[in-house]
């Protein structure tokens, strides 16, 4: 029989990573997705089979975390070997405008799926998507390790160490096998277009081939330790193959200003970023995170775990990306323009 794992948050960027992986070494996937009005599986398309099909091995469940019946529900259906805790109101920015939405999503539905995870499967092994956010930017230009303190500067932030601190608690007091996986920021072509290295990435494409003229941003001088979410849920997974569980930074260890990101994203396709982007202060956070690092030691030696893109691979690869998105949107364009009857 294959292993069982249940993903929250399957349809975001690291939740279709993290499914592919799991499929590609002959697991059962099952995913929580929620209800809405319009689909939006685009990450996954590509991996979803008839659930009727005798070849299938991904399942989605409707499920929210905010609420434990739907919870406590799938948990019971799916019995699940290993359960990846990805979802969230995972915005940093949006978590300002919507602070008691993000602390019932981030926060207490980590509670709630821990809770089901205690009564229903406590044998099953947890990993909890923590964020490098919890630090808050407050470091005089060392690296962060798991030892290092938490100072939250967000409503996002604050519910992410509330849901670290649940995990380590329901492993200490019940013996849960549950991981915290403190990771870094990490990017891909399937990033949020809201995200800043996708909103990047995306404008200078769609500036190359003449849809839009500017780019706007916030803080340009904001660093960050970026790295590509193909593979940071290897480490994920790894985690979760240990005899015990522990908490571990995942990071590449090297830093790179939002300027910086702009630089490669422009110059991959022959522009110079100074003549396209304009600051506007909307974009600036109420508490600004200025620097984060992280020191991936521990995962390295233990999870004998290694970043394998570098930060520019990573950008271009975004922006190729982004450059064919750009072209199929422009092809839409002149479609449409050709389909308007002339006047007259």
């Amino acid at each position: 029989m294959p292993k069982k794992a249940l993903i929250t948050g399957i349809t975001g960027q690291d939740g279709s990573y993290l499914a592919e992986l799991l499929l590609k070494k002959g697991y059962e996937v099952h995913g929580v997705v929620r209800r809405s009005s319009t689909m939006n599986r685009s990450r996954i398309d590509h991996l979803h089979v008839d659930e009727h099909s005798p070849d299938a091995q991904l399942y989605l469940y409707y499920g929210d975390l905010t609420d434990s019946g739907s919870m406590n529900k799938i948990l019971n259906e799916v019995l699940p070997d290993e359960i990846y805790n990805l979802g969230a109101q995972s915005h940093v920015r949006v978590s300002f405008d919507n602070a008691e939405y993000t602390a019932d999503a981030t926060a207490l539905g980590t509670l709630r799926l821990l809770e089901a995870m205690r009564r229903s499967v406590p044998k099953a092994r947890f990993y909890q998507a923590s964020s490098s956010e919890m630090y808050g930017g407050m470091s005089t230009g060392e690296a962060y390790t798991e030892e290092s303190a938490f100072h939250p500067r967000s409503p996002y932030a604050v519910a992410k160490v509330f849901a670290f601190w649940q995990t380590v608690n329901y492993r200490e007091a019940y013996g849960l096998h549950a991981s915290n996986g403190i990771l870094f920021n990490h990017e891909s072509p399937r990033r949020g277009e809201s995200f800043v290295t996708r909103k990047a990435t995306l404008a200078a494409a769609r500036i190359k081939l003449g849809l839009q003229s500017n780019l706007f941003m916030g803080n340009l001088d904001a660093i960050r330790d970026w790295g590509f979410a193909g593979d940071y849920v290897e480490a994920m997974w790894l985690m979760l193959q240990q005899d015990n569980p522990e908490d571990y930074v995942i990071a590449t260890g090297e830093t790179h200003t939002v300027r910086e990101l702009l630089e490669v994203a422009f110059a991959h396709l022959d522009m110079d970023y100074k003549e396209y982007v304009k600051i506007d202060p909307r974009y600036f956070r109420p508490s600004e995170v200025d620097f984060l690092l992280g020191d991936p030691a521990k995962a390295k030696k233990e999870l004998n775990w290694e970043p394998k893109v570098n930060f520019e691979g990573l950008v271009k690869m975004m922006v190729d990306s982004d450059l064919e998105h750009a072209r199929r949107e422009l092809t839409v364009r002149d479609m449409d323009s050709k389909d308007v009857p002339k006047q007259g």
